[in-house]
Formats: C-alpha cells, sequence, structure tokens
C-alpha cells in the first residue's frame, strides 16, 4: 500500500509540474512583444500590428465580415455566392499553394474583388491584366528595433498623402499617413512584339467616371491622361487605377482581373490597429475593404487559424488546455506501459514450503505400515507415555514399571493392575513379542485413553493429530 501511495503522489507531482511550465509557457508566450519584422495581422490580433480594431469597427458599423478559417479553394464553392470581397493583410504566416492562389484568381474571374494590403504581396497573387505587369518593390526594410507600437517611430520623416483623384475609394479623403515601411505599386505595359516599355502613368478611372461628384474637367486632367509615348489602351485590359501617390510611387491600386477586380495597398500599417487612427486612414481602410456590398471575408486560414472541426479542440484553441491533455495522456501511457516491468536487478521468488507437517508422520506411518514394523512404532509413542507417567508417579524413568503403576494409581483413579497390564503389553511387543495390526490399534488407544485420564498435557502436534483422526 505505502509503494503505491508513492506512485500516486509522484503522479500527481509530475502532473502538476507539466501543468505549471504550460501555465508559464503561455503566459510567456502571450507577453511577447510584437515586431514589424515578424508582424501578426490577423484580426484576432488586437495589438499593434493587428487588425482587429479594423474588423471589429465593420462589425459593429453594420457590414457582413466574416473570419475566413478555410482553404480558399471553398471560394469557388456554394461559398462564392455569398461572399463578396476577400481580403489578405500582410505577410501570412502560412503561404498560398499554387491550387490555392489560381482557385483564388478564378474566384475573381467570376466577379469576385480581392484586397491584397501588403508590402510585399505574393507574387501568385499579382496576375497579369492583360499585357499589364503588376510589380511591388520594398524601398526600406523594417529593423528588430522598430517598435510598432510607437507611432512617431514607425511615422518619422514621412509626409502626409492625398489621393491623386477623387475616386471611389478616396473621394471622402483628404490626407492619409502610411509608414515610412509604405513599398511602391509599379506596372508596366509590354508589348507583344517589342517588350517591355517604360512605367505607364495611370489610367482614367471607370470609378471616377461614374462619379457624379467628378466634373469633366477632371476626366481631363493631366493626372488621368495617358502620356503620348504610352502604348494605346487596351479597351479589354485597361490600365492599372492609381488612387493614392506618394513622392516615391503608387501606394493604393486597382486592375481587372476577368470580370473581378484586384486591389492593391501597398502599406498595412494604415489598417493595423497601431496607424488606422491617424488622419483619414480609418476613412481610406473602410473604402478599400467595403466599398462593395455584400459579405466581406477577412483571410485567417493562412494567419495560422484554421478552422477546427473537432468542437472540443475548437473550444480550447489557444489556450494551454490541449497540451496538458496530451501530455496526461502521456503520463497514464508511461505508467500502463511500465506496469509489471521491474527496474532494478532481477530477484528470485519466495520459497513456501507447500508441505504439510503430518506429511513426515503419514511418510514414516506408511513405511512401518508397509514394513510391518508394528513394535517400531509401538515403541515411539510408548516412550514418550512412560515419560509422562514417570513424571506424573515422581519417580525415576528406570523405576520398574509395577512401582510406576503403583504410584500412579495411588494419585488417581487409574486401576494399578489395567495400567500394568498395558505397560507389560507394551514392554513385551518392545522386546519382539508377536503382536496384530488390529491388537497394536488397540493398544495404542488404551495409551492415550491412560493419558487422556490422567489430564497430561499433549503436544500441540499431537492434539490436532488427534483432532483429525476423530474426523
Amino acid at each position: 500500500m505505502r509503494q503505491r501511495i508513492a506512485i500516486i503522489a509522484t503522479v500527481v507531482i509530475v502532473i502538476g509540474i507539466l501543468i505549471l511550465v504550460n501555465a508559464l509557457g503561455y503566459a510567456k508566450s502571450s507577453e511577447e512583444t510584437e515586431s514589424e519584422l515578424m508582424p501578426n495581422r490577423s484580426t484576432y490580433n488586437a495589438g499593434a500590428t493587428g487588425t482587429r480594431a479594423l474588423y471589429d469597427l465593420l462589425y459593429e458599423s453594420g457590414f457582413k465580415v466574416t473570419r475566413w478559417r478555410e482553404s480558399s479553394s471553398v471560394l469557388l464553392g456554394q461559398a462564392s455566392n455569398d461572399v463578396s470581397t476577400f481580403v489578405v493583410i500582410g505577410r501570412t504566416l502560412i503561404s498560398f499553394q499554387e491550387d490555392e492562389a489560381r482557385n483564388l484568381l478564378l474566384w475573381v474571374e467570376k466577379g469576385g474583388r480581392l484586397v491584397l494590403v501588403d508590402r510585399r504581396p505574393d507574387p501568385k497573387l499579382l496576375p497579369k491584366s492583360g499585357n499589364w505587369n503588376i510589380a511591388v518593390d520594398l524601398l526600406e526594410y523594417p529593423t528588430a528595433y522598430t517598435d510598432p507600437t510607437n507611432q512617431k517611430d514607425m511615422t518619422e520623416g514621412v509626409v502626409s498623402v492625398h489621393p491623386v483623384q477623387p475616386t471611389s475609394l478616396t473621394r471622402t479623403v483628404e490626407s492619409v499617413k502610411p509608414s515610412r515601411f509604405a513599398s511602391v505599386i509599379k506596372f508596366t505595359y509590354a508589348r507583344p512584339e517589342s517588350g517591355v516599355t517604360p512605367n505607364a502613368s495611370p489610367s482614367p478611372s471607370p470609378d471616377a467616371e461614374e462619379d457624379p461628384e467628378v466634373s469633366s474637367e477632371d476626366e481631363h486632367s493631366p493626372l488621368t491622361q495617358v502620356e503620348s509615348d504610352a502604348p494605346p489602351a487596351d479597351q479589354s485590359f485597361p490600365a492599372p487605377v492609381v488612387h493614392l501617390q506618394h513622392h516615391r510611387g503608387a501606394m493604393l491600386v486597382d486592375f481587372p482581373h476577368g470580370a473581378g477586380k484586384i486591389v492593391v495597398l501597398s502599406d498595412p500599417f494604415i489598417v493595423a490597429n497601431s496607424g488606422i487612427k491617424l488622419e483619414d486612414n480609418l476613412e481610406l481602410a473602410l473604402r478599400t475593404v467595403a466599398s462593395r456590398d455584400g459579405l466581406i471575408a477577412f483571410d485567417e486560414y493562412h494567419q495560422g487559424r484554421a478552422i477546427a472541426h473537432n468542437a472540443f479542440a475548437a473550444y480550447f484553441a489557444g489556450t494551454p488546455v490541449l497540451p496538458m491533455l496530451g501530455q496526461v495522456v502521456l503520463v497514464v501511457l508511461m505508467i500502463v506501459w511500465t506496469n509489471a516491468r521491474r527496474f532494478g536487478r532481477p530477484l528470485p521468488l519466495p520459497h513456501v514450503d507447500r508441505r504439510s507437517s503430518l506429511e513426515f508422520v503419514a511418510s514414516m506411518a506408511e513405511l512401518q505400515h508397509r514394513a510391518r514394523a508394528l513394535d517400531l512404532a509401538i515403541e515411539n509413542i510408548y516412550a514418550r507415555i512412560r515419560r509422562v507417567l514417570t513424571r506424573y508417579a515422581g519417580v525415576d524413568y528406570h523405576s520398574s514399571r509395577v512401582e510406576i503403576a503403583d504410584r500412579v494409581a495411588a494419585r488417581s483413579n487409574l486401576n494399578r493392575v489395567e495400567l500394568e497390564g498395558v505397560m507389560r503389553e507394551c514392554e513385551e511387543t518392545i522386546n519382539g513379542s508377536p503382536i496384530s495390526e488390529r491388537h497394536s490399534v488397540a493398544l495404542v488407544g488404551k495409551l492415550r485413553d491412560i493419558e487422556a485420564s490422567l489430564g497430561l498435557r499433549m503436544r500441540s502436534r499431537e492434539v490436532r493429530q488427534a483432532a483429525r483422526s476423530k474426523n
């Protein structure tokens, strides 16, 4: 029992240590500071690099938003009828596979709207628009010492950026405050016969032509005209439209892809929790993400937040409960596996003597019976009875049987003649007088009766033998 208590106490202590280690590890990981080198752009993240503020604002404002936690390939199924805008923010933790990127672009071709907010979007998500090639260049890289929570550090030396033209994405935006790490969006026109031309200027925006607030003078302003040396406009694939541009290049561009449209914003700081409240960043974020009716899906699948089909696992996702349960199961399996296994040198099994205490007596009786040694059997019994009678009579062991019988009869109610006769028959048998088996048994019974009549104490072994003989 003590060994079991020790094992149980050891198991409890080990489990307690595992729980403590997991709890400390979880608390430590949750307190880690965020970095622009490895940002977490998830809508679940309320930190500086997260986008939870934008998601909560859209939800509270009545927009239809959802966290998309399945593969983008699902968009081609029934879900494509519900999702209107698919938003991918930042360099995702899980890269897009070839088939996922292909299926996502097929969904855009069918009329979907893809919004990419990143300084370096995945090239697989930036297809050609006809003969127009779109690329993004990162001019300044963040360092390990860049603090995303420090707005002054993030916007050091950056001037406010004003819209290029009043489009549906920028008509209510006066100025935007990007970070100093904003990249530049470039697009070039590739002639089929002569190769790639220099960078082209932005083309007129279809949104600007449909906007009643845009006058005819704005449509023919220098900002919306194609330079004379630029390629002719492709009616099936118009040039990308620049909505926001700083002194280094374009920041917000959209271009058609099939029946849909792809929008690229080159600085996630504008929609992040730490930068969305600066100037008109919030207004630009709302215009960029929610400029179209329908369900807005934020990609969380590639942010490492894939949906768990197990309800129990989904409930405890992000907590140390599941690792703790796994370690408890491991400890239990180890205990079961090591059960009945020795941990030290082998020890011999305890030797148990299974022979009966009367086995020797039975064996000797069997031998005497087969050898017809009845005199030897009576001698073994009479020798002890004679010693008991001499002690009872108070005489020497070598006294004659007559004297012993007289003394015993005088001190008890036994008949002297009968006692002397029994003693004489026993001595004659021991000395070689012939005796039958039945007569020897009767003689032994008389000796037992004499011992019982005198109340002489028998040995415990003889008491057991007498009890067994009666049974």
